[in-house]
């Protein structure tokens, strides 16, 4: 990822440190352009329409978004915009330790493809933290060692969210994830493929401290345990000091050993434009000012989305490197539709099926309702539940309602107050089991509101729960289904106003007091993605100006009220699971 000196006048050369580019093809076009999609305002609207660049195949493998909270600084729809804007032939998301941004990634691809037109692969994988002595808050260069993993199919996928559950409960702290070595060894099955890394991967970091012999015993310690066919050397470039000789010694490593080589950008935002912010969020996470922060930021912003034109260019000293990287890329590449998971079959008594047993039950207690059959109190109830349970026995869906109904009982049981919600209250099976207690037939009710044969998914059905009791239906749910097959559902919590000044502020160096001014001020009031902060707020312009851009952004985690999920397989073979700050809880 050098020059390799070509004959280049001055006039050209010149283009090239102003981006200012003559085409995608041309040879000043090496760095973004004028017309070229690096040349967006970063206030730009995700996806706004723009002309696909085309070039040679590219793929970028090793990218952090948004949710490798506070360490990038772009949403999975943002990346996914600028890959299809550049011509990428496929993007992965690789956050920490987690598939947080793993959904949105997926549907923004699928938009792409659908409004637009453009395929672009989505590849799965996570940078995983070894050697973690503690939380990572707070430190400038957090400890630990990296190890990249892409999925190269669902099971891989699958195993990869296994391996990260299992490792954010055995490090028993949130935030703290403990990986047994042997154990990954043991799980990819030849399912994953294993990037040798950024410079906290084992083979970079032994070359920077022990040169080539030491970097080699690393890459054969991947081998062994991996395989070599699922281990490959990465190159990566941010035009930092000692870049070129690092890639020249890791791509001669790579030769001598028969080991793939790629190339990445190792991506921590869509675009250039986006390096301020990245470098203020990594003075949030370290709890630092930019100041402070001196010496460890990047001199450079070179961790943004880049072409293949502009690959090609870059890895022209490296032969083969950037057709590898697309290969590997298409080779990994799946939809994310594949993953979804069911609910588990619900225990049903001898010679019963779970349609037959939900019959049985609602017509079991609708007499307690609506009087019996034949006599009934609301003329026209029991022909509106024999039609309910024709469209819910047809959807597949008895299973969900005896879940439900087996909650509301345990609540029953117990003396604690639970009560059906929303569009369930259009349902008289809802009604006849004591999950809702509005009779949809006497308010004359639309049961098509809740539930109708063109539903592609399951019915909403919200319990209210009592708040001083919720723990109690929380832990039955947990030993009923197993603790592996179910978990709380996570918050994002997002900047607002107030989170965004009081972090700008301190990334920009004010005083403590002066954040916690400007963030009362700010009050209650809620502004839209990257909306500036208005001046009567009394806050300076940088500061603003900053929180403006981190209002886009997910801040970290915190834990939903009662929503769980609950599957027919561990969950944490879905979504990996981990540890909530209340005791008894994971989340996911």
């Amino acid at each position: 990822m050098r020059w390799g000196n070509p004959p280049l006048p001055w006039r050209e050369f010149e283009k090239l440190l102003s981006w200012r580019g003559e085409g995608a093809q041309g040879a000043a076009a090496s760095g973004p352009d004028a017309t070229g999609s690096h040349g967006k305002a970063p206030e730009e609207a995700p996806g706004a329409a723009r002309a696909r660049r085309a070039g040679p195949a590219w793929a970028e493998l090793h990218c952090h978004s948004s949710y490798s909270f506070l360490d990038g600084a772009s949403s999975p729809e943002d990346l996914v915009a600028e890959a299809a804007a550049l011509g990428l032939d496929a993007l992965a998301i690789t956050d920490h330790d987690g598939m947080y941004g793993v959904p949105q990634f997926a549907q923004a691809a699928a938009r792409l493809k659908e409004q637009a037109g453009i395929p672009l692969g989505t590849v799965f994988g996570a940078e995983l933290s070894l050697d973690l002595p503690g939380g990572q808050g707070g430190i400038p260069d957090p400890a630990g060692r990296h190890l990249l993993v892409l999925a190269r199919d669902p099971e891989g996928y699958r195993r990869l969210c296994r391996v990260i559950s299992a490792a954010q409960l055995r490090g028993g702290e949130k935030g703290r994830p403990s990986y047994d070595e042997a154990g990954l060894a043991q799980a990819h099955g030849g399912h994953w493929v294993v990037l040798t890394g950024c410079r906290k991967g084992a083979v970079p970091a032994a070359l920077a401290a022990g040169g080539p012999e030491a970097a080699a015993g690393q890459l054969r310690r991947l081998a062994d345990m991996f395989g070599r066919e699922n281990v490959a050397v990465e190159l990566t470039c941010h035009d930092q000091p000692e870049d070129d000789e690092r890639n020249d010694a890791l791509y001669e490593l790579a030769t001598g050993t028969g080991t793939a080589v790629i190339a990445t950008g190792n991506v921590h935002y869509a675009t250039p434009g986006d390096a301020k912010l990245a470098q203020a969020l990594a003075a949030v996470r370290a709890r630092r000012s930019l100041d402070e922060m001196d010496g460890w930021l990047a001199a450079s912003g070179g961790a943004y989305l880049r072409s293949g034109a502009e690959m090609a260019r870059r890895l022209r000293r490296y032969p083969g490197v950037r057709r590898q990287t697309a290969r590997l890329a298409a080779d990994c590449a799946f939809g994310f539709h594949v993953i979804a998971p069911k609910l588990p079959d619900f225990p049903v008594p001898p010679n019963y099926t779970e349609a037959t047993w939900l019959c049985r039950l609602v017509r079991d207690r609708a007499p307690e309702r609506y009087g019996p059959r034949r006599a009934e109190r609301i003329e026209g109830a029991y022909a509106q539940i024999e039609r309910e349970l024709e469209v819910i026995v047809s959807l597949g869906f008895p299973g969900y309602f005896l879940i439900v109904h087996d909650i509301v009982q345990f609540c029953e049981r117990n003396g604690i107050l639970c009560q059906g919600r929303g569009s369930a209250a259009n349902s008289a099976v809802c009604y006849a089991l004591g999950i809702t207690n509005v009779d949809p037939v006497r308010h004359g009710l639309l049961f098509e509101r809740f539930l109708s044969a063109g539903r592609d998914g399951p019915p909403d059905i919200d319990l209210d729960i009592e708040h001083q009791r919720r723990e109690e239906a929380i832990q039955y749910v947990y030993d009923r289904y197993g603790r592996e097959n179910a978990a709380q559902v996570a918050n994002v919590i997002s900047y607002r106003p107030r989170m965004a000044l009081r972090d700008a502020g301190r990334a920009l160096g004010y005083e403590p007091g002066q954040q916690d001014a400007w963030a009362r001020q700010a009050g209650p009031r809620q502004y839209g993605p990257g909306q500036p902060i208005p001046p009567d707020a009394g806050v300076p312009a940088d500061v603003t100006g900053l929180a403006a851009q981190m209002q886009r952004l997910p801040r970290h985690l915190g834990i939903h009220s009662g929503g769980m999920v609950i599957c027919d397989r561990p969950a944490g073979e879905v979504c990996p699971v981990e540890w909530a700050r209340m005791p008894g809880r994971t989340v996911l």
